[in-house]
């Protein structure tokens, strides 16, 4: 028979920290982010940071509301993290993800209630993680949406070094029979362009490819056409139009339809709200294009039609109203932006025609 050998068993100091997650950190980015998180509630909000779930109270808002329909959008800002991460500024990239994902319930009429957001990275950076909150609850207050909760995760082996992923979740409401979903839409209705001031968070891999792999760009370079540089001119903020669309809705104005600009430009997000066998035609000349897009074009020789079907071109929010409504609504959206009226409704094969 065999021996038994007496074995010493040496514990090693093997942690999870040493697989690339640092417990600690994540810890801290909690800690410097509870101030701006608990600045975004609303009384309805019941719970703090650190519980499994947010609890939030809804009977003072339904009490309002005969039918309410609670209204969800996903989102997320998409490689324009590789623009923040090139210039090493996160303070925007918060506020992206908010626009992107309230525009998206605001067309339907719903007003956007709660949020919650989920970061990502290779490595947490507690520091980094405060600046794109803190950038995120702003813009919350502005839009007096609660920022309810969220998750950071630490995933070396998933995400590139230094990169970050962003998503949110946004929760509305909004009445049943004052649903906007374009169902109304009719021949002769006109449409406005409320504009953008860039790309918001759509069409960044096609920049990228554009300026920095055909152009031979780098993030600062500074281009005569641009009033800033090429990094802060694409990470300029998606504008977030809740307060431009609720000051007409508020005045009891009917919009027929809505279409947030987004992947897939004015070619693809405006046929989303058609009813069957109605078109759309744009004029191409009714409002002004940022420069930005412009560069684009002409550094990568890119056809019109495929600019229009990949970015935004100056436009972030469409609405289809009654021509009758132009005058008031173009009144009421003047402390928020600008309103050209772009196009008009007809008869026709559904889809949008540039002209």
């Amino acid at each position: 028979m065999g021996k038994w050998v007496k074995r010493e068993i040496i514990m090693s100091d093997i942690s999870y920290k040493s697989a690339g997650v640092d417990i600690e950190a994540g810890n801290e980015a909690v800690e410097l982010i509870k101030s701006s998180v608990k600045s975004t509630f609303s009384d309805n909000v019941l719970t703090g940071i650190g519980n499994f779930g947010s609890l939030y109270d809804l009977k003072p808002i339904i009490k309002n509301y005969k039918n309410p329909v609670m209204v969800q959008s996903i989102d997320g800002v998409g490689t324009k993290t590789i623009i923040a991460r090139k210039i090493n500024k996160y303070d925007t990239i918060g506020i992206d993800l908010l626009s992107a994902a309230s525009n998206d319930i605001i067309v339907m009429g719903a007003k956007p209630l709660t949020f919650l957001d989920y970061i990502a990275n290779d490595k947490l950076d507690p520091k980094i993680i405060e600046v794109i909150v803190a950038g995120m609850a702003k813009a919350c207050r502005e839009n007096k949406v609660s920022l309810v909760g969220g998750e950071t995760a630490e995933m070396p082996d998933v995400y590139l070094k230094g990169e970050h992923d962003l998503v949110g979740i946004i929760t509305g409401i909004v009445e049943k029979e004052k649903i906007i979903d374009g169902s109304k839409i009719t021949d002769g209705d006109i449409v406005v362009g409320l504009p953008s001031n860039g790309l918001h968070t759509n069409g960044y891999s096609f920049a990228r490819k554009i300026l920095f792999d055909i152009g031979g760009l780098k993030v600062d370079d500074e281009l005569p056409e641009l009033e800033e540089s090429v990094g802060l001119t694409l990470l300029a903020p998606h504008i977030n139009y809740t307060n431009h669309i609720f000051s007409i809705i508020n005045e009891k104005i009917e919009i027929k339809g809505i279409a947030h600009i987004t992947g897939g430009g004015l070619l693809e997000n405006i046929p989303r709200i058609l009813p069957v066998n109605t078109q759309v035609l744009i004029d191409r000349t009714s409002w002004p294009v940022p420069p930005i897009f412009t560069v684009m074009k002409n550094i990568g020789k890119v056809k019109s039609n495929e600019m229009f079907r990949s970015f935004n071109m100056g436009l972030g929010m469409v609405l289809i109203i009654n021509p009758s409504n132009y005058d008031k609504i173009k009144t009421l959206l003047n402390p928020f932006s600008k309103a050209y009226q772009i196009g008009r409704v007809e008869s026709g094969e559904n889809g949008v025609v540039i002209e």
